[in-house]
């Protein structure tokens, strides 16, 4: 078994660990928010660390109803541009907590006079050593190159802030993540069996919309770094505004259907899929979905979009390290790539 796969099977563990030990530094962090709420949220990260922020961003506006903002760190950087960041909350998100341009940004802000909060892996991190407040992964050693179990755990820290900052969240039972990942893990055998189907994919599209459009860019950046496959990842929505003209039969579409405000979108979209002849390979947990898709992999329960990104994420971190398996490549070591990568 590759690292990639078995650090997925440790993320139930990690997640319930990092709740109990994080959650009520959390909750008062939160509390203090609550209390004067910051005018905007600046969140700053790379990678997979990015994509928990899409993930980040949606659920603090929804929640919250302040507006959040993904950072540009090259405005920093390269640009040098000084932003009035009074009154704003700026966080950095990184799994090694030494991405150079991730830490100029949080220091600019700092001095911008925003109060900064660092997620992160390394208690011993240059970036936690920076910041206001930092809030911990609890995962352990990543080995793998492919982030899996600190992915989850910073959409797990995001639940958690964001049910500490707000009344609509005050009764998420986020402490059920841990269950529902466990769960997840029950599609092992079933995912290994499918991916046979895909061994020689070159190119394919990944849809996702709303909480889980941030697995839509996950899930594509797996099957990017471990299976050296061209994938293209879109909302529901940005995809029917061009990028729709690409598909001829049999061209591979994964789709990301949780239940809740996106499922219409999901199924209109998966309607004009199969009048063109895609190749369509759905996730989700609901069983009409399921029956439109060439493929689907069903989750074993239906979930609260609010609590679906961890569940609907595991799936497709599966997929990519048994299709890197299936392929001969190992996940663990892509080419050209490295755990840590520093950019300016």
């Amino acid at each position: 078994m590759s690292l990639m796969l078995a650090e997925i099977e440790q993320q139930p563990e990690v997640i319930e660990r990092t709740i109990n030990r994080e959650g009520p530094k959390i909750a008062a962090f939160g509390a203090r928010l609550k209390a004067r709420p910051p005018r905007l949220i600046v969140l700053v990260a790379r990678g997979s660390s990015d994509n928990a922020c899409l993930f980040g961003r949606y659920l603090l506006e929804m929640s919250t109803g302040i507006p959040v903002s993904l950072a540009a760190p090259s405005v920093c950087t390269l640009y040098k541009s000084k932003l009035d960041l009074r009154d704003t909350l700026v966080i950095g998100v990184s799994q090694s907590g030494e991405g150079v341009d991730i830490n100029m940004v949080l220091t600019s802000a700092k001095k911008a006079g925003a109060t900064t909060l660092a997620i992160t892996n390394e208690a011993q991190s240059t970036m936690a050593g920076l910041t206001d407040e930092t809030f911990l992964i609890h995962a352990g050693r990543e080995k793998s190159v492919a982030a899996t179990k600190t992915y989850t755990g910073q959409l797990l820290i995001f639940h958690l802030l964001a049910r500490a900052m707000s009344d609509s969240l005050a009764k998420l039972e986020v402490e059920r993540i841990p269950e529902l990942a466990s769960r997840s893990l029950t599609l092992k055998s079933q995912i290994q069996e499918l991916v046979q189907r895909y061994t020689f994919m070159e190119k394919c599209i990944v849809i996702g919309r709303g909480l889980n459009y941030c697995n839509a860019f996950e899930f594509s950046i797996k099957l990017m770094e471990t299976c050296y496959i061209v994938a293209e990842r879109f909302s529901g929505a940005d995809f029917l505004h061009g990028p729709i003209a690409l598909i001829s039969p049999r061209f591979p579409v994964f789709m990301i259907a949780p239940p809740g405000p996106t499922l219409k979108g999901s199924r209109e979209i998966l309607t004009k899929l199969k009048e063109l002849g895609a190749e369509t390979l759905v996730v989700s947990s609901e069983e009409n979905v399921c029956k439109m898709a060439s493929r689907a992999i069903k989750l074993p329960e239906k979930v609260d979009e609010m609590l679906s990104t961890i569940p609907y994420a595991i799936p497709a971190q599966l997929f990519a390290g048994y299709l890197a398996a299936e392929r001969g490549l190992s996940p663990d070591k892509p080419r050209s790539l490295e755990k840590v990568t520093r950019t300016i």
